[in-house]
């Protein structure tokens, strides 16, 4: 592996910000085959749409935009043999959703003929493991949580550890082609390969930051999806690979404040990088260089995302136009809530077992939740979502049962007519089935950035080899 002193730049593709998510292009592709790219590196995922996808093993984004983005991805490493580095496989990185993405990249490598050499590196944990290491103060507490239970441990349907650089790294080391990693940080995906050939910590973990995205750090003007970073050895350039885009030092320095809540300091396995000194510089109209980024080593931490599914939920929704109701719409929430609490109570009594009724008036505050300032104009019209939840789906959908004529026809005001809301589906009420939640919010400290993750490989070349001989 080269060192500082040996070092040259080094230039990392970075595809898109989600494979599967907003579509790899091909002509960003073929640009920066031709700008000469050493990598492919991506991010496969993400905690932003809630811990269902790690609970249940299972992808948000659907197979074949997956594999239509690794068609083009594994087209180029044919052509070039360029590696791809893959990281939060399958939405959440836990093992079912790195073995649903390894055997779409099988499925293509079978079709096209192609012949990779595959690193699989999957970071999902055992309750066991994480026990012993909180039993010997190894795992700790990011706020607000407070010190880890067991119970919490075994509550978890599935625990995955977020991975650094050094297990790309490895792999690379033993010439993987293609590198389909686990849960892992979106920033150390796309610095890996950088640091695999010697780059300076600092630029270029603030290049994997600001290219985690893909185009998210750029300037639109014309649909695109990714990005290209080259590191030197005092920082990093970052340019769109659409003709008409551009980076700008706002756009680039921007993108410290994604996800983060400090914009100068990030916390990543094994350090903190800190940009309080960096320096923006255009170097022409849609071309940024940045300088100045450090890197302060720390002890090695892999933060802990653990997820489980609980209770049930049973939904309903209305529309209303009506002007009276409109007018007084904190009024009618608190009224409507009493009203099916008490039709609860007085229809299921105890058998409601310990349950919730919310209610969401979307056009009004469903986002916040808080109190709309006085003198606020009444809209035109709003949504209001009933989400009941309870210990069994069956349960959540005899309250729905039960509450369902006043949610629909409830008057605002004693002796007027009764109203008849609009209800867009029939039936009225949907399950939503298990909701998932996530219980963790800790790191867990290691002795050797390798020591939670397990490296499974797959050579197809091999498996030709094999097939031809037992012909």
């Amino acid at each position: 592996m080269p060192d500082e002193t040996t070092f040259s730049d080094v230039k990392i593709f970075v595809p898109t910000g989600q494979l599967g998510g907003g579509g790899i292009r091909r002509e960003e592709v073929e640009a920066a085959i031709a700008l000469g790219m050493e990598c492919m590196a991506m991010d496969a995922g993400s905690t932003d749409s809630g811990a269902a996808y790690l609970a249940t093993g299972k992808s948000k984004n659907p197979r074949a935009a997956v594999k239509n983005d690794l068609l083009l991805l594994m087209e180029a490493q044919a052509r070039t043999g360029v590696p791809i580095l893959i990281g939060t496989a399958g939405q959440a990185g836990g093992d079912p959703n790195v073995d649903w993405t390894v055997e779409i990249v099988r499925e293509i490598a079978r079709e096209k003929g192609y012949e990779p050499k595959i690193a699989v590196l999957k970071s999902e944990q055992s309750k066991t493991t994480l026990k012993a290491k909180n039993a010997a103060g190894r795992i700790r507490p990011l706020p607000p949580l407070g010190p880890l239970q067991d119970k919490t441990i075994d509550e978890c349907d599935r625990i995955v550890a977020l991975m650094g650089p050094e297990p790309f790294m490895s792999a690379l080391d033993q010439g993987a082609d293609i590198i389909i990693g686990g849960r892992a940080s979106d920033a150390a995906v796309i610095a890996a390969y950088a640091l695999w050939k010697g780059a300076p910590a600092g630029p270029t973990w603030h290049a994997g930051k600001t290219g985690e995205c893909g185009s998210l750090c750029t300037v639109k003007m014309a649909p695109a999806s990714a990005c290209f970073v080259t590191v030197h050895r005092n920082g990093f350039d970052i340019e769109p690979l659409v003709a008409i885009n551009k980076c700008t030092p706002h756009s680039v320095s921007a993108h410290m404040l994604y996800e983060n809540s400090n914009p100068f300091r990030l916390t990543e396995p094994g350090g903190v990088l800190d940009v309080t000194r960096c320096n923006y510089q255009a170097l022409d109209d849609r071309r940024v260089r940045v300088t100045g980024s450090v890197w302060e080593p720390k002890a090695y931490t892999m933060k802990l995302e653990g997820a489980a599914g609980g209770r049930y939920q049973t939904i309903m929704l209305i529309g209303i136009s009506d002007p009276v109701v409109l007018k007084n719409l904190d009024m009618f929430h608190h009224k409507m809530h009493a009203t099916l609490v008490s039709r609860v109570q007085e229809t299921m009594g105890h058998e409601a077992g310990d349950y919730d009724i919310s209610l969401r008036i979307y056009g009004w505050n469903a986002l916040s939740g808080r109190a709309v300032p006085e003198g606020t104009p009444p809209p035109r019209e709003v949504g209001v979502l009933c989400v009941i939840t309870a210990e069994t789906q069956e349960t959540a959908n005899q309250i729905a049962r039960a509450v369902n004529q006043k949610f629909f026809h409830m008057p605002l005001f004693d002796g007027i007519e009764m109203p008849s809301y609009g209800f867009p589906f029939t039936p009225s009420s949907s399950e939503r089935g298990s909701i998932y939640e996530f219980k963790l919010n800790h790191v867990v400290e290691v002795d050797d950035p390798l020591e939670l993750v397990r490296t499974e490989w797959i050579d197809l070349s091999n498996v030709k080899t094999k097939e031809v001989a037992n012909a």
